[in-house]
């Protein structure tokens, strides 16, 4: 199947850019890694792109995320020579280092959600930087966007990008030290100051000693400050047990029970012999806090307070799992609601909030949570309505 569009964009991004940012994830995500398995999930609009470049077949979501890239060379020719021009800087900085093109497309996501609901959307952060992103009008009633991009690592304890990096240091030990002990192991670890990536601490290698040095000294424990670690036998159920039946998937959900959503695990096998690793930081994870305290950070600054103003969060780095858990739990919900009780949000007439997998609904009839703010003066207007009305 042939995506014109995908050209067009690569064309807008600049092709040997382009080729120079394709070469350099490819790299990233070909090693038989779980950091591999990580970037892949990461640059998963780029790889989308990418393939329509190629004419390859493209899953849903995948369709989706290029039909989002396919509106920017569309939004290039509207803009003015200034917009474009700005336009160009934040595409040339999506392509570097570990940035994505995920908050360029939730911005057009963002847009065609207004559009869908009758508003006419103008692209002034870009056109005339002013500090919002976008303008929507609908009748006699106007409102400013800002679009603000966020990690859900920003409220992890243990990041995914340091577990993943650890689980790969220690793979091959682990892999060896099987070979001489054949079976079933589970090594807990909880870590109360939690764990970041390697650019910002050494724990990673320090974490790396620690457990080596339990395995080569028959140690069952191992505990300070910074780590709580447990060496047991993998105990499984009575039937398991005797037949040597055994399943990762049925283990890992089993060990999620016990050890909660907020954990994360990791499996090394020789044979028939394995070796998983859970962590955990003492406390629940806190994403939607993070939310909240981002909003209360750049509410005053997006918005310039002469107009109804609307923060449009993006949360990236989620799974499924995750992402339910943080609706289905109300806790977005919480936190915004929190966050429109203060000082910083008295211009706020709505909160949103979207996700990859938002982005990734083509065609989806509603796009975004909404959380609307009833202390603001507009909150019952019912020409901002459509983008206002809380979704809940």
């Amino acid at each position: 199947m042939i995506y014109p569009g995908a050209n067009d964009f690569v064309s807008l991004v600049g092709d040997a850019v382009w080729q120079k940012r394709v070469q350099t994830i490819t790299q990233q995500i070909a090693r038989p890694t779980r950091s591999s398995k990580l970037a892949a999930a990461k640059f998963s609009a780029e790889c989308a792109i990418e393939k329509a470049r190629r004419g390859l077949p493209l899953s849903s979501s995948e369709m989706a995320y290029v039909n989002l890239a396919t509106r920017l060379p569309q939004l290039h020719e509207a803009l003015s020579s200034d917009g474009r021009a700005r336009l160009g800087v934040a595409l040339e900085a999506a392509m570097l280092g570990d940035a994505t093109i995920i908050p360029m497309l939730h911005l057009m996501h963002t847009a065609e959600l207004q559009k869908a609901r009758g508003f006419e959307v103008s692209f002034t952060g870009l056109d005339e930087a002013t500090p919002f992103d976008l303008l929507i009008k609908r009748e006699d009633a106007t409102a400013e966007i800002a679009c603000e991009p966020i990690s859900a690592e920003d409220g992890r304890a243990v990041h995914r990008g340091a577990w993943t990096a650890l689980v790969d240091r220690i793979d091959p030990d682990l892999q060896t030290w099987l070979a001489a002990h054949p079976g079933r192991y589970l090594l807990k670890m909880t870590l109360p100051q939690g764990l970041r990536s390697e650019a910002e601490t050494a724990d990673l290698p320090l974490l790396h000693a620690r457990i080596n040095d339990m395995l080569a000294n028959a140690k069952r424990s191992d505990y300070d400050e910074a780590a709580v670690l447990r060496l047991d036998p993998l105990l499984l159920a009575g039937a398991q047990a005797r037949d040597g039946r055994v399943t990762q998937p049925g283990i890992l959900a089993k060990l999620r029970q016990d050890f909660g959503p907020e954990a994360h695990f990791s499996v090394t096998e020789a044979g028939p012999s394995m070796f998983i690793m859970a962590v955990r930081g003492s406390a629940e994870n806190a994403i939607a806090g993070a939310v909240r305290r981002r909003m209360t950070a750049v509410a005053p600054a997006r918005l310039t307070g002469t107009r109804p103003g609307i923060l449009a969060m993006m949360i990236d780095d989620t799974d499924k799992d995750e992402w339910r858990i943080l609706c289905d739990q109300l806790l977005l919900e919480g936190e915004a609601r929190q966050f429109l009780t203060f000082q910083e949000a008295k211009n706020i007439v709505a909160v949103t909030c979207a996700s990859r997998f938002e982005l990734g609904q083509a065609g989806a009839s509603e796009g975004d949570l909404r959380f609307r703010n009833p202390m603001h003066p507009q909150a019952k207007s019912s020409a901002l309505a459509p983008a206002v009305l809380s979704t809940f």
